[in-house]
């Protein structure tokens, strides 16, 4: 199988165009980590003592979701960079467990597939 590189990096930079515009609606970067995301807390009163309890556990129940959508975006972002760097290196659509050829159809449907479909189901993140 020949790999058209081009076309999966246009669709991993898109894909990652999109989960940047997500993340930033619920966290930041890290600006002591490179490259690192951080949710964003709820804007609640600096002064909790005079804010009603109600208020301040939605807002803390709102930056427990929060780090919850940047955790799995963050995730799926960070595969989606390393896709583009294998690009950049020749060595895209390699499975990371048995080093054989990813299956073209499984890198159209996610372009940042670790693992063929063999080994689909294997936790390559340690």
């Amino acid at each position: 199988m020949t790999i058209n590189y081009e076309h999966f990096k246009e669709k991993l930079e898109q894909e990652k165009r999109l989960l940047e515009k997500e993340l930033a609606k619920v966290g930041h970067l890290n600006p002591d980590s490179q490259g690192d995301w951080e949710a964003t807390p709820s804007l609640v009163d600096k002064d909790s003592s005079s804010a009603d309890e109600n208020t301040v556990a939605d807002s803390i129940e709102e930056y427990g979701d929060n780090a919850a959508i940047v955790n799995t975006l963050e995730k799926r972002y960070n595969n989606i960079k390393s896709g583009l760097d294998k690009i950049k290196h020749n060595i895209y659509g390699i499975c990371q467990v048995c080093q054989k050829e990813i299956e073209a159809e499984r890198l159209e449907a996610n372009p940042s597939a670790l693992t063929c479909k063999e080994h689909v189901n294997v936790d390559v993140d340690g």
